[in-house]
Order: structure tokens, then sequence, then C-alpha cells
């Protein structure tokens, strides 16, 4: 099957370029810029936020493209302007499959553009007319990751002789597997799998629980510094500023909010085992 794939070159879009591959599909990478396919993609050069493309041949699409913090490109450029071109793209070719990745908690309300563009662009999916499925993943972990490779390591591995711990740390996550969003990604399309689905991971940790597994793998012994939520609602808008903030406002908001939900039982056919953090985190966490 021919497929288009916008956001292919990112943390799960390379794994799942690479699945497709390895199940005798041709993956047409739409992006900015090639970077490195595997043999077999086919990279098709355009910015989809700013440009409706012209395809030809595709049987049917996936939209990965998405953002964690605003810089070269906003929220609603990426998650909706970004989904708005492809629909058009998508039924000007007479192509009626589409697979979308949204997040888990994205919904309207929530006072995070994150999860409120989000929102919307699962809007516009479900009332394209198209054949669609759209996938809502927890935190995604595995090799490049952003939130166990960078944020929480950077807390765990700093130099200071603590690890700041958010409020009680009770938030709650159910994280899953970069492969296992990829084979959710490619099994739904192989089946003709069609709604919205929650995709998390077999296990359930508070944050706190996080910060220590993190601080297992690498080999650290430290207590906790709890910061006051009173002072992180000060610290963050402020915080959020700056060019390399830590935190974002957004990530902070859906931080207290956590990020958890059941496995979904329509899932369990394509997720027989889904791999476990503490399987996959000591491959490539280190301080």
């Amino acid at each position: 099957m021919r497929v288009l794939v916008v956001g292919g070159t990112g943390f799960v879009g390379r794994h799942l370029v690479a699945r497709l591959v390895q199940g005798s599909h041709t993956p047409l990478v739409l992006s900015r810029t090639p970077r490195d396919l595997p043999k077999g993609a086919v990279h098709i050069p355009g910015d989809i936020t700013r440009e409706v493309p012209t395809l030809g041949g595709v049987e049917a699409a996936i939209y990965l493209a998405g953002i964690i913090r605003e810089k070269d490109q906003t929220f609603r450029q990426v998650h909706v302007e970004g989904v708005k071109n492809l629909l058009v793209a998508l039924k000007r070719a007479g192509v009626g499959r589409l697979l979308h990745m949204s997040a888990l908690g994205a919904r309207r309300g929530t006072g995070s553009r994150y999860h409120e563009t989000k929102a919307e662009a699962e809007e516009l999916v479900r009332d394209s007319g198209l054949s669609y499925a759209i996938f809502r993943p927890s935190l995604i972990f595995g090799p490049g990751d952003e939130f166990f490779g960078q944020v929480l390591r950077g807390l765990v591995c700093g130099p200071w002789p603590f690890v700041p711990l958010i409020g009680d740390g009770s938030f709650r996550f159910r994280p899953v597997y970069v492969g296992d969003v990829a084979e959710a990604f490619a099994g739904a399309l192989e089946r003709g799998l069609e709604g919205t689905f929650d995709l998390v991971g077999p296990m359930e940790y508070t944050f706190r629980e996080l910060l220590g597994l993190c601080m297992g793998v690498v080999g650290r012994r430290k207590p906790f510094l709890p910061i006051p939520l009173w002072l992180m609602d000060l610290a963050v808008p402020f915080l959020s500023r700056l060019p390399f903030a830590p935190i974002t406002r957004d990530q902070y908001l859906m931080l207290k909010e956590g990020n958890t939900a059941p496995f979904p039982e329509a899932l369990k056919d394509l997720l027989p085992a889904p791999k476990a953090l503490e399987e996959v985190l000591p491959t490539y966490l280190k301080c």
C-alpha cells in the first residue's frame, strides 16, 4: 500500500516508517527535509502547515505531525492548519482513509493550547467524511524521547543533591512504548480499524514513581525536594518566557492533570503484549 506519512521524520514517525517498509508498504514521507529515510521510503518535499500537497497514487494517509513546544511553529499551525491542508489534499485526490495521532487528554476547555488544538484536529477528522482511526497516546517512551530522555533525566542527573518534585508527585501516567505506537498505526491500517482509541502501556505510575524508576536505572540515590504547587503556579508563567524553559505552561498544565486511561479492549489483538517501561528504559537512559 502506498501511504502518505506526515511527520514521518519525527520520533514516532521514524519507527512507523520502518514498520511500514517491513510490512511491504511504500511510505511517502512528506517533510521539509528528507533526513535519514530507510530504503523503500520515498521523500516528498513540502510543508503541510503552509501548502496543500498534490497527491498521486496515495491509498491512505497518516498524520503524525505534532509539537510539544512552540518555537518556529505554533500549535495551531501544526495541529490544526496542517490537518486542514491534508484533508483538502485527500479529498482532491479521492483518498478515503486517514489515521491521525492525537493525544490522551485532548479536549476543549483545558487551558492547554496543546490539548485544545489536538481536540480541534480530532473534530476535523471526525467531520471529514473519511474512514478514520484516531489514536490518543499517553507519554511515549523509547530511545530519543523527550520526556524520559530529557526532562526526567535532567531532574535526576542534575548537579544538585536532590530531585525536584512537583507537588507531591501523585499525578498518574501510563506510558506507552514508541514501537507499540508504530505497531498500532500499522496494524490499524492493515486491518481497517476505525474509531478513536486511547493508546497506553501495560502499567500506571505516579510522577514520583517515574522519577524513582529513573534514579534506579541511572544508579542515582537522592532525596526528593517537593516544590509546592502554589509556587510552581507563580514560577511557570515566568519560566515559560525563557528561550530554553525547563518546563512550559502547557507541559505544566498537562503534568498536573496526569495522563492515564485503561488499556482499550479494541487494541488487545493489535498489541497483545505491550512493552513495559522497566524493560526499555535501561537500554537508553544514562546520566
